[in-house]
C-alpha cells in the first residue's frame, strides 16, 4: 500500500486577492511562509519518506520550507508544469465570473470542454499528471511520499489516484497551505486512466 501525502503550497500574493495564478512562478507571500510552518508540524507525525514537487515557485518553495523543517529530501516531478491558464492568469476568479458568465459556468460544470483564452485544455494537464501518477506509482509500490502539487493539478491527480470527479474546478484555486491523504492500492487495476 502507497500512501500519497497531497500537499497544497502556501499562499501568494495573488491568494487573497482571489486571482487565477495557474502556471505563473510566484514566490510564497508571508501568509504562505506561515501556512508551510503549520504545515510542517501538521505533517511531521504522517512518515513522509521523500516529497516531490514541479518547479513552479510556490510548489517548489513549499515542498524546500517542508524538507528543510521535517529533514527530508525533494525531488522535481519532471514534465509536471500547472494548467496554463493563458489569458486568465493575474484575473480575478469573479472578473471572468462577470465577464464571461457562460464560460464560467461551463469551467464549474464541465472543465474538460473549456480551453481558457490563450490557454491550454485541460486534458493536456490531466495527461502530464497521468503519466506522473503511473511513474510515482511504480517506483513507489508503498511507502509514504509527499506530492506538493498546485490546483488544478492536485485536483487531476487526486481523481487519477482515486477515481473521484474533480468536482468545482474554481472553488479548489482556493485550497493552499493545507494537505489531504491518500491511500493508494498499487496492485489493485483501480487507478484511474480517464
Amino acid at each position: 500500500m502507497l500512501r500519497i501525502i497531497l500537499i497544497h503550497p502556501g499562499a501568494t500574493s495573488y491568494t487573497p486577492e482571489g486571482r487565477i495564478q495557474g502556471n505563473l512562478d510566484l514566490p510564497l507571500s508571508e501568509q504562505g511562509q506561515m501556512e508551510v510552518a503549520h504545515l510542517a508540524e501538521m505533517l511531521r507525525n504522517q512518515g513522509i519518506q521523500l516529497l516531490y514537487a514541479p518547479q513552479s515557485e510556490p510548489a517548489w518553495e513549499t515542498a524546500q520550507r517542508l524538507a528543510s523543517l521535517l529533514g527530508l529530501k525533494v525531488k522535481k516531478l519532471e514534465r509536471m508544469e500547472n494548467l496554463n491558464y493563458g489569458l486568465w492568469q493575474g484575473m480575478a476568479i469573479e472578473e471572468v465570473r462577470h465577464k464571461q458568465p457562460k464560460v464560467y459556468r461551463q469551467w464549474q460544470e464541465q472543465p474538460e470542454i473549456v480551453c481558457p483564452p490563450e490557454g491550454e485544455m485541460l486534458a493536456e494537464a490531466d495527461a502530464r499528471a497521468q503519466a506522473a501518477v503511473a511513474r510515482l506509482v511504480k517506483k513507489h509500490p508503498e511507502g509514504v511520499i509527499g506530492l506538493v502539487l498546485p490546483e488544478p493539478l492536485a485536483s487531476l491527480v487526486r481523481r487519477a489516484l482515486t477515481g473521484q470527479p474533480l468536482g468545482d474546478l474554481w472553488k479548489v484555486l482556493e485550497m493552499h497551505g493545507n494537505f489531504e491523504i491518500l491511500e493508494v492500492d498499487t496492485k489493485s487495476p483501480t487507478i484511474s486512466r480517464a
